[in-house]
């Protein structure tokens, strides 16, 4: 084909993976907001939330539980469904993540040690707000904490439209903190009026939100820094072009940076997907974010499916679909991503709209060392031990002698204060 859709590049030729999710100039400016948040706190957080657009002078920053349940008492009564049912399908998958986990003790020479599970106390959850009400992102984050047990649970969401504020109400938000960006993340962890400040921060966002949570982490807990949302679909010849095509799109209009890449071990299949992107892209509404970023993604055509799971991994994507004859026989050749789509029926645009897995997922080849978000992102693992006799002494003996060895005397005469020996 002479006008493909998709660039074509050789396996050999992958682009290199967008490992950094924010430039270091978002990094500067976003961090000259957050310092100024940080000492002036709500005076700096309404100017700046002001100064972005996200609220009017007379529009109330903070909007209680009162507030969140009026708005979803106004929405249509489908609508409201859509959000309870959601909710409900996200919960029951965070619930079950949970219920995996268990307290442990276990016995040690002298004594027991083990782990409890305890939740953090308060977490702020950050919904986009941008060109579309993301109230997915709300129910996403907010159930989740809530599902691990967290106590106090606020949103954030620039301009919230009435569903947002529905969906915050839904998921049993304390509050909702009307602005966005920088400003917004720097509120959440340091406190501003009353707003308070927060263990963790989780969600999506722009490059301001990224850059402010990168600032701010160590100060508070945070999820990941995700960069613009990647799609790769491997398919072999067996896989429907309008199908393949439909989903790539889906990803597509999400941002014009957004990644959606096809790998195949059919040239005749990326033919024909180019083909119905073309065509499909003619009647989207969306189209002009979908088709700047379909041509910034690309198609990988791969001689055999080991070199093409080998391709999928060298990308490690944040979504991931199979659409092959046999998907679970292919994911098991498949090591790197943040959720895996098996087979034609597993859209990735179900997983966006809460068939249950989290889709606040790693980005940028991240997926290579982390996870997408779930409940274990809001627990902590605390471990104790209790040796009751004073007979380790074979563990006394080790701590002593490896206390020497890095010339640290006062752990030595500490533990040797435990022999049995010399009591």
């Amino acid at each position: 084909m002479n006008d493909r859709v998709l660039t074509r590049v050789t396996p050999d030729a992958l682009p290199p993976p967008r490992r950094d999710p924010v430039d270091p100039d978002t990094i500067e400016a976003a961090a000259r907001i957050v310092h100024d948040v940080r000492v002036r706190g709500e005076d700096a957080l309404r100017e700046h939330a002001e100064r972005f657009g996200d609220r009017r002078a007379d529009d109330p920053l903070v909007i209680g539980r009162d507030g969140l349940q009026a708005a979803l008492d106004s929405l249509a009564p489908q609508h409201r469904d859509v959000l309870v049912r959601t909710a409900d399908r996200i919960r029951f998958f965070a619930q079950a993540q949970r219920q995996s986990l268990s307290a442990l003790r276990l016995a040690l020479p002298g004594g027991e040690a083990g782990h409890s599970i305890a939740p953090v106390d308060r977490v702020g959850c950050y919904a986009p707000g941008g060109r579309f009400p993301l109230p997915s992102s709300v129910l996403m984050t907010a159930v989740t904490a809530r599902a691990a047990g967290v106590g106090e649970v606020w949103v954030a969401s620039p301009r919230p439209a009435p569903v947002t504020l529905a969906a915050a109400a839904v998921a049993g938000a304390d509050g909702l903190l009307a602005a966005g960006g920088a400003q917004a993340i720097a509120a959440l962890a340091y406190g501003a009026g009353c707003v308070p400040s927060v263990d963790m921060i989780v969600g999506p966002g722009n490059r301001w939100v990224t850059a402010a949570k990168s600032l701010v982490c160590g100060r508070v807990g945070i999820d990941m820094l995700a960069g613009p949302s990647e799609l790769v679909v491997l398919a072999d010849d067996g896989a429907d072009p309008a199908v393949v095509a439909a989903d790539l799109l889906a990803q597509a209009e999400h941002d014009p940076d957004a990644w959606p890449v096809l790998v195949t071990v059919s040239a005749d299949l990326a033919d024909r997907v180019d083909l119905e992107l073309a065509s499909q892209l003619a009647s989207l509404p969306t189209k002009a974010t979908a088709e700047r970023s379909i041509r910034g993604g690309f198609a990988v055509v791969c001689q055999s499916m080991r070199q093409a799971c080998d391709v999928c991994d060298r990308i490690a994507p944040e979504h991931l679909e199979v659409l092959t004859r046999e998907p679970e026989e292919t994911a098991l050749s498949l090591h790197h991503f943040g959720a895996l789509f098996l087979g034609a029926g597993s859209a990735e645009a179900l997983g966006d709209y809460g068939a249950g897995p989290n889709h606040v997922l790693p980005t940028g080849s991240s997926a290579r060392f982390s996870g997408g978000l779930s409940v274990f992102h809001f627990l902590r693992i605390r471990t104790w031990m209790h040796l009751r006799e004073p007979a380790a002494d074979k563990l006394v003996d080790d701590a002593v002698a490896l206390a020497r060895l890095e010339g640290l005397e006062g752990h030595a005469r500490s533990a040797e204060r435990r022999l049995r020996r010399g009591a």
